[in-house]
């Protein structure tokens, strides 16, 4: 298991290593002088060399990318051109109304996804199961946006439950939370379905039955368990796109996270605002990636089992 551990965080470093490669080169392989774009082609020269001073354009390559990838190990992602802060500080103070969005929304697709899968691959093949693969189906199909703006317009505009758009409070957060949760579940429940459909048909989910177990036990206790794999892969990649920033559900309802941020980086033109989101994105992915690999040995107690077989 800790031969598998240390392969799963090499792994995830040479990712990140990648994804520096990328983000550093965003700056250089755009067309035109990225300079320039910034401050506009009627900018003064004195003022186009202390910008690339200020960004170390001015440098070899190489040594712009050494600088940057120990500024990255440092915590240092350089500061903002529109507002002069440190990225680091505006990605944390964006990142936490990104995490309570991203927690709720999740929150919502897993109970949801799971409650409605199961009772689909429960009721197979009867109008109830017809019903729930319809509305997998449309949320599968249905752009994230116009979901969104549709939520709006019923519970915000018409019924004016919920404000429209624009706060950080707990009515604030329903309807993103509720368009990210039922977007997300509609993947869990078909997974859900598939697997519990398999496993139901088992020989040890008939005896638990021929045993007198009641119906929630069997469901939930024993075939319930050994779909979980699937779904926690599923639900962990879904994670670390929201923590990431659900970019098209927070410009749609203004909510202040990561993606708004990054929406107005690219707006502005913020090169070091945009390096450090790429760069944060893609640990965030990493790690909750990892942390669901490292799961798998606790949800399976055979894969931890075959790792040591493997290992000799």
């Amino acid at each position: 298991m800790r031969r598998y551990v240390m392969a799963r965080l090499a792994s995830g470093f040479l990712v990140l290593i990648g994804l520096s490669l990328f983000s550093f080169a965003l700056i250089h392989v755009i067309p035109g002088d990225p300079v320039r774009i910034i401050l506009g082609d009627k900018a003064p020269k004195e003022q186009i060399g202390e910008m690339r001073e200020r960004l170390g354009l001015n440098k070899p390559l190489v040594f712009q990318y050494v600088s940057y990838v120990s500024g990255i190990a440092r915590g240092e992602l350089g500061n903002s051109i529109k507002s002069g802060r440190p990225v680091l500080v505006e990605l944390t103070d964006r990142f936490p109304a990104t995490a309570k969005l991203a927690v709720a929304g999740m929150g919502i697709a897993v109970v949801l996804g799971i409650v409605t899968g199961i009772i689909a691959a429960k009721w197979k093949d009867t109008w109830i199961d017809h019903a729930i693969a319809t509305l997998a189906s449309l949320g599968l199909s249905l752009p994230s946006f116009w979901f969104g703006l549709l939520m709006i317009m019923v519970f915000a505009v018409h019924l004016q439950w919920f404000p429209v758009a624009g706060g950080t409070g707990l009515t604030d957060l329903v309807l993103p939370a509720l368009t990210l949760g039922l977007l997300a579940s509609t993947m869990i429940s078909r997974l859900t379905r598939s697997g519990m459909i398999e496993v139901l048909n088992h020989d040890y989910i008939r005896t638990a039955r021929a045993k007198g177990m009641s119906e929630p036990i069997v469901l939930f206790r024993h075939a319930f368990r050994n779909v979980m794999i699937p779904i926690v892969t599923i639900v962990g990649l879904q994670l670390a796109t929201l923590l990431g920033g659900a970019i098209i559900i927070e410009q749609v309802f203004n909510w202040p996270g990561i993606g708004t941020l990054a929406i107005d980086a690219i707006a502005s033109r913020d090169f070091p605002l945009i390096q450090g989101i790429i760069m944060f994105m893609g640990f965030v992915y990493v790690t909750v990636n990892s942390l669901v690999d490292l799961l798998y040995g606790l949800l399976d107690p055979r894969i931890e089992q075959h790792l040591e077989k493997a290992g000799g």
